[in-house]
């Protein structure tokens, strides 16, 4: 009776790690084969069914558009900063640090200009339904947070400050 224990016991460990070990190796190869690491747009490809030449057109509006957007996140980072430091001077909110704010509230829409006009450049390169459907998304993305910070700030009963 123990040994038929003992031999259950690990035929069911031996399964259960051969178990973990295939899905591991699953998960591995999947993640290799499915989405090569430096492929950030294969995403494109498979949710909106593009062919070859469709996602090599995006990928040059992708790569035409990187340098904007470098730029303007890098100077939105150093507004920041420079906010931050206004503010943290203690005396309250300066006309110093009130240019600052109104600085990074401007970058952000440039930002958002920029990035739905390269949504819409994109979105142009596909195939029409799938580019609607592209740029509502991407709208979606883009504008959701403010949209949803606004709304919950609006003072409608049962949503300002977040509560819902």
């Amino acid at each position: 009776m123990r040994r038929s224990v003992l031999i259950l016991l690990v035929i069911g460990l031996a399964s259960a790690a051969l178990v973990g070990l295939s899905s591991a190796l699953a998960r591995h190869l999947c993640a290799r084969h499915l989405v090569p690491p430096d492929d950030d747009l294969a995403w494109l490809r498979r949710e909106f069914g593009l062919s070859a030449n469709e996602l090599d057109r995006i990928r040059q509006l992708h790569e035409g558009y990187l340098p904007r957007c470098r730029e303007l996140c890098e100077r939105i980072a150093a507004s920041r900063k420079e906010l931050q430091a206004a503010l943290a001077t203690g005396t309250g909110l300066t006309s110093v640090a009130e240019r600052k704010l109104q600085e990074v509230g401007a970058l952000r829409a440039e930002c958002q200009v920029q990035m739905l006009r390269h949504f819409h450049e994109v979105s142009q390169a596909m195939p029409p339904d799938q580019g609607r459907r592209y740029l509502a998304e991407m709208q979606r993305l883009t504008l959701g947070f403010h949209e949803h910070f606004g709304e919950a700030m609006s003072g409608d009963p049962g949503r300002a400050h977040g509560h819902r």
